[in-house]
């Protein structure tokens, strides 16, 4: 099944620029949202807590509940709306760690009906313990990391057939991060000062079509992380996961391109290798629009229609699939230009 038809020449790689200048803009307002408020927002699941999701009969502001938790000290909990758009359905967030869950719903429902009446529902109670939150929030870093490692391994022999330089790169990053983590370097900056590794081995080993790819997983993660920040939404598990499904998909589709350059640089030798990386984003043009668009539906009916539990994952897959889908043509590819140094428009050595 075609939807575009073959023949079509849109110039993506000359709106190459405009891209980088939007994409860098995104990344910049990430890291200074994320400065601003002082890092991502993590949930429970990171940070320990106790969470209590409750049911009202008629909607309130959070200063209300708030209010009404004050003979109960839990005044100084986060409030946060949670379900369908008209449902009275919030979440509590207690960031105390030191609550004894013992008789706990009881004791909010109480504080709860002595204020608003009667229709107050506890719909569930969990509680993290600070150690278990803060190895569950490395445990999540890491997972993330080493997934864009190993794909960096498997795209260099993939594409490259340098499975050799790649066993180097995965050597040579494991004894920094076991250096860097001997010195008791936090979690945060062993995972930058990795990836800062990562890229610079990919520069100096020459394994390109990895340094695209590892350039446009990072992107597309951190662009999600920022609309998470200026939605002020948690970070969860949950979210991970997305994050995590985010950078394989991504990568499909950056697969997908990068092998029909490939391919295309092996048939047209004599043109310009800007030419050829043009041809070949037209050629999977097709079936990127129609593979972003299924999956888009998909997730844009979860979002709608699947509930306040699955929400906040299905906000991540929207952001995930249509910001992975721009880097796969915008970013990933146009590493390639620059790596080849072809941005002249000269035909490729090689």
């Amino acid at each position: 099944m075609e939807f575009i038809k073959p023949g079509i020449n849109i110039d993506f790689i000359g709106k190459r620029n405009i891209a980088f200048f939007i994409s860098g803009a995104l990344i910049v307002a990430t890291f200074l949202l994320l400065l601003w408020r002082g890092g991502p927002n993590y949930g429970v699941d990171f940070t320990g807590g106790v969470l209590i999701q409750v049911k009202l009969a008629h909607k309130h502001s959070p200063g209300e509940i708030k209010k009404a938790l004050v003979p109960i000290q839990l005044q100084d909990s986060i409030i946060q709306e949670f379900g369908e758009k008209g449902q009275a359905e919030y979440l509590i967030r207690v960031r105390k760690t030191d609550i004894n869950l013992t008789g706990l719903s009881d004791k909010v429902r109480a504080a709860l009906i002595a204020v608003f009446g009667q229709g107050v529902e506890i719909r569930r109670v969990e509680m993290v313990g600070p150690k278990v939150g803060r190895d569950l929030r490395q445990k999540a870093l890491f997972a993330i990391f080493y997934a864009i490692l190993f794909i960096a391994i498997y795209i260099s022999g993939r594409f490259e057939l340098k499975w050799l330089m790649s066993i180097i790169m995965a050597v040579s990053l494991s004894v920094v991060v076991y250096v860097a983590s001997s010195f008791g370097v936090s979690v945060t900056w062993l995972i930058l000062i990795a990836l800062a590794v990562t890229l610079g081995l990919c520069w100096f080993l020459k394994l390109r079509y990895a340094l695209g790819a590892i350039f446009a997983l990072i992107h597309d993660v951190t662009i999600t992380v920022g609309a998470f920040s200026l939605t002020d939404r948690e970070i969860s598990l949950a979210i991970i996961a997305a994050f995590l499904t985010i950078v394989g998909y991504s990568l499909n589709d950056t697969i997908i391109v990068f092998d029909r350059i490939r391919e295309n640089v092996k048939r047209f030798k004599r043109r310009p290798f800007v030419e050829v990386m043009n041809q070949s984003i037209n050629e999977t043009l097709s079936r990127t629009v129609l593979t972003s668009s299924t999956t888009l539906f998909v997730v844009l009916a979860l979002f709608v229609l699947g509930g306040g539990v699955i929400h906040d994952f299905a906000f991540a897959m929207l952001v995930g699939i249509v910001v992975g889908t721009y880097s796969s043509i915008y970013v990933a590819s146009p590493i390639l230009l620059i790596w080849e140094g072809k941005s002249t428009g000269k035909p490729s050595r090689k």
